[in-house]
């Protein structure tokens, strides 16, 4: 009786380990995370063409040769990371070589609602510093890393890594005089060099400014007085 039960046990054993096998779990650590939330992808395999030396990789995508093309490729592109995301997508605002060109990580859950980057007490905290430094929306151009929010507001690195790409472009089109950048991630990924006030796009460099979010300083009035100085830097440079 005793060896019958240690059998069905074994059986049992065997049966358990094989159903977790079939689902996929076939470890107990794995050496890399896995998003289990999120559909496996099949990575695409690049085109091929053959030439006289053999097989020849195809071309990336060229990016968009100018301003107005670059605002149709945001808007109808279907392998932006933001397709994947529910929700409209908010396109980047104001005129080319503007004085000042302001980013922004993404759209706050107010500004989905309103259709535009900044608004609500944010927005009116940020016309605010507009003001302090001469100058209202109309005259800069405004956009942000990402044109939608996703859920919980969390970004993969791979999507970071390609806003910030894509940002380069962007402020290489755009062509204004200076940038501010608004909030540590935005800070993080266009100027991963901690202090560094220079910004490296497609086209050369520009003098980029960092400080605090609005939406940190509502939360945090005691940081003001840092954006303030931040915001001084930036008038000096403007009336150079």
């Amino acid at each position: 009786m005793r060896g019958l039960l240690r059998e069905n046990a074994a059986d049992a054993a065997n049966a358990y380990m094989a159903w977790w096998n079939l689902a996929g779990v076939d470890c107990p650590v794995g050496e890399e995370p896995v998003d289990w939330l999120r559909p496996a992808q099949t990575p695409a395999r690049p085109a091929i063409s053959i030439g006289d030396d053999g097989p020849v990789p195809a071309h990336a995508p060229a990016k968009p040769a100018s301003f107005a093309a670059f605002l149709t490729w945001l808007s109808e592109d279907a392998a932006q990371p933001e397709r994947r995301w529910p929700g409209a997508m908010i396109l980047p605002e104001g005129p080319a070589e503007a004085p000042l060109m302001v980013i922004t990580d993404m759209p706050d859950p107010a500004d989905v609602a309103a259709g535009t980057l900044l608004s609500d007490r944010a927005g009116q905290l940020f016309d605010g510093m507009l003001r302090a430094i001469g100058l209202k929306r109309a005259d800069i151009h405004l956009a942000s890393l990402f044109l939608s929010r996703p859920p919980g507001a969390m970004v993969e690195a791979s999507d970071l890594a390609a806003a910030a790409a894509r940002m380069r472009t962007h402020v290489m089109l755009a062509a204004p005089r200076r940038l501010l950048l608004l909030g540590d991630r935005t800070i993080r990924s266009l100027l991963p060099d901690a202090g560094s006030r220079i910004f490296n796009h497609d086209g050369g460099t520009l003098a980029a400014f960092a400080t605090f979010h609005p939406r940190l300083l509502l939360g945090q009035p005691a940081a003001k007085a840092e954006c303030w100085r931040v915001l001084q830097g930036l008038i000096e440079e403007m009336s150079e």
